[in-house]
């Protein structure tokens, strides 16, 4: 395989097969947080991305991988490129929720399909075209509440970004804390390049709730439950799906001892019952994938890259007998193929897609884990 390798002010190009593809083939772009404040979480997608197959159905895949730099200006400039000048069948983008909004707008404005790699809320023509691997904010939320009204914890303060994803992950929590007898606040909120929140922990110990949870990605969440612990904070500290990784361990060492994160099945495949649907294949994932990065760098991020293709896979063949790949038609067609999927096993869960379901999870995608001892385990599956 000949890798040809560009770098630009604001992405990373690798072409797989050079910047020009056949006519037939089918081409595939992705768009990463390779690098910027989410690197933890684009660098595994893009790793996963280059493991994936260069052939397929018949037909040759060329896969285009940009870095969009945790920027959602980077992210609207590669979506160009990516449908304009490389004419993409399908797009794989959006490492975080403002980087995936922008994907979501290109996709629906060249109407082609999109798998989003963080939640967003896309709608209308938007959601049309856009399909999210990663699980939904509700899905989520839900079992941290479920988690708080079983050990009685009725406030709980929030410290998260300040963009969309900490905005939706307060959306997701209103929306059922009334269900839990939980109360949501106060609502503290930092830049994803900030390097101190202590001015928002000391306000968030001053109400004394329960419990608070963490609302940010990769090793930034480190930061606001490490100052939390050494303030002196004892209630529960909880972490979204957006903060497992092995540099929430590595950087907040002791200080994220005791905390509780939700997250997809993928990460502690192992721990899982014989029973999930998602340990044997996270299981094959996780040893091609460390065989190649080598052992410990397995990451939840890749596997949504790696759900993506799942689920493209088995929309291809049916997008090849209506049109040819190139054309307005393939991709309409693979759209289709892609909404109507049912009972597809991923890492990440089992997917049931729908015209108003684009996520398609269901509890099956969820786990709750906690620090112990240095190590994610798994505490309700």
């Amino acid at each position: 395989m000949k890798i040809k390798l560009s770098i630009k002010p604001l992405a990373i190009a690798l072409s797989l097969f050079g910047a020009t593809a056949a006519l037939a083939d089918i081409n595939i772009g992705v768009s990463v947080s390779a690098t910027g404040p989410a690197a933890v979480l684009g660098g595994p997608e893009k790793n996963t991305a280059e493991l994936l197959p260069t052939s397929f159905a018949g037909e040759k895949i060329n896969w285009i991988i940009l870095d969009e730099a945790t920027d959602p200006t980077a992210a609207a400039k590669n979506m160009s490129k990516l449908v304009n000048e490389n004419k993409v069948d399908l797009l794989i983008a959006g490492s975080i929720t403002p980087t995936a909004m922008a994907a979501a707008s290109a996709a629906a404005e060249s109407k082609t399909p999109l798998f989003a790699l963080a939640p967003n809320p896309a709608d209308g023509e938007k959601l049309k075209w856009t399909f999210t691997p990663p699980q939904h904010f509700a899905l989520m939320a839900e079992s941290i509440l479920e988690h708080m009204k079983a050990n009685n914890q009725k406030t709980l303060g929030f410290i998260g970004y300040a963009d969309s994803y900490g905005e939706d992950w307060i959306k997701a929590i209103n929306a059922g804390a009334a269900k839990y007898g939980v109360t949501l606040g106060p609502t503290e909120r930092f830049q994803r390049t900030d390097t101190s929140v202590t001015g928002q922990v000391i306000k968030l110990l001053a109400a004394k709730p329960d419990a608070i949870i963490v609302v940010a990605s990769g090793a930034p969440a480190a930061m606001p439950h490490s100052t939390l612990n050494e303030r002196g904070y004892k209630g529960q500290i909880y972490q979204t799906h957006g903060a497992i990784s092995p540099a929430l361990l590595k950087i907040g060492g002791k200080n994220v001892e005791g905390g509780i994160l939700v997250s997809g099945p993928l990460f502690i495949w192992d721990q899982l019952p014989d029973s999930h649907p998602s340990k044997k294949p996270g299981g094959e994932y996780a040893k091609l994938y460390e065989g190649k990065y080598g052992a410990g760098t397995l990451s939840s991020f890749g596997g949504h890259v790696w759900d993506a293709w799942t689920l493209a896979s088995k929309a291809i063949p049916q997008a090849l007998k209506k049109a040819k790949p190139g054309t307005a038609e393939f991709r309409a067609a693979l759209r289709d193929a892609i909404e109507g999927e049912k009972n597809v096993i991923g890492v990440h869960g089992v997917f049931n897609m729908s015209p108003t379901d684009h996520y398609g999870h269901d509890g099956r995608a969820r786990t709750l884990v906690q620090v112990q001892n240095g190590a994610y385990k798994l505490i309700s599956k």
